[in-house]
């Protein structure tokens, strides 16, 4: 890697607001790991990126539509919670140049394209950015999911950014390695997870590229796979890193049992 590129990352955005309301009872530090880490992804990285292009879970379009505004609001796209999590502010800036950027290298790669303006930055974005850049200073781009979230797709998505990195724009997939809201915390759930945490570090960091792009393009394959996400819309924005990466293999740089049982793990690339 040269001394200039940024690495790329996949990191979890928890539940909803989870990391500022009460954790749940019985459960003091249900957060305090998770938010730990994502404190340390400015450290992580080394220095102030002009820009971060952040792939969440929680955006799909048709195509792969980037957000162009410059003074982003936040989509409140969680329900149930405190009243006060619905009033958390992030004043953060966008980049339409960055976003203007994203736009060409995607067109370049034949893949359509679209930009938008006027939505929302969502939970998967400012949840964990507000623990990440606390200050909201540096300038963040949303690209969305593409809709049937095909993984090859969504790694060709990554191949196509991945000049981004040595144009210091920092490229972030927010989503959760394991994410089965009904049956996650069941004793199967529990152990699917566990089986395929241990799967999907083999594969991210394996040293060839081509045995990674293979794994990850047939991930539903593997144990405990299809359990841990019955719908890979938070396992995708890991696509688009790993596909960014190029040649650099991943790196666990956090893994945690959440509520003490369902494995997560988050990695960087570079």
């Amino acid at each position: 890697m040269s001394s200039n590129r940024l690495p790329t990352f996949m990191i979890p955005h928890g539940g909803g607001p989870c990391f500022f309301m009460d954790p749940p009872a019985g459960q003091p530090t249900a957060w305090d790991a998770m938010a730990a880490h994502l404190r340390s992804i400015d450290g992580q990285v080394g220095r102030r990126p002009k820009a971060v292009l952040v792939v969440s879970a929680h955006w799909e379009c048709e195509v792969p539509t980037v957000h162009t505004g410059t003074n982003p609001s936040l989509l409140f796209d969680y329900y149930g919670f405190p009243e006060h999590t619905y009033r958390l502010a992030y004043p953060v800036q966008g980049s339409p140049e960055v976003a203007a950027r994203v736009a060409l290298l995607l067109e370049g790669a034949s893949i359509p394209t679209a930009t938008e303006s006027k939505r929302g930055l969502d939970h998967g974005v400012f949840v964990p950015f507000k623990l990440i850049y606390p200050d909201a200073d540096v300038p963040i781009v949303q690209l969305s999911l593409r809709v049937g979230l095909s993984p090859q797709e969504h790694l060709e998505i990554g191949r196509a950014l991945a000049p981004l990195r040595d144009e210091d724009v920092l490229i972030v997939g927010s989503g959760m390695t394991s994410h089965n809201l009904r049956d996650g915390f069941s004793r199967p759930g529990i152990q699917a997870a566990a089986a395929f945490d241990e799967w999907l570090n083999d594969v991210v960091q394996h040293e060839h590229r081509d045995e990674r792009w293979k794994g990850l393009a047939n991930w539903a394959k593997a144990p405990g796979a299809r359990m841990s996400h019955p719908r890979e819309e938070h396992l995708l924005p890991l696509m688009v890193a790993l596909g960014a990466a190029g040649d650099d293999p991943g790196r666990s740089i956090y893994a945690d049992r959440l509520f003490g049982q369902v494995a997560l793990s988050g990695f960087q690339f570079g």
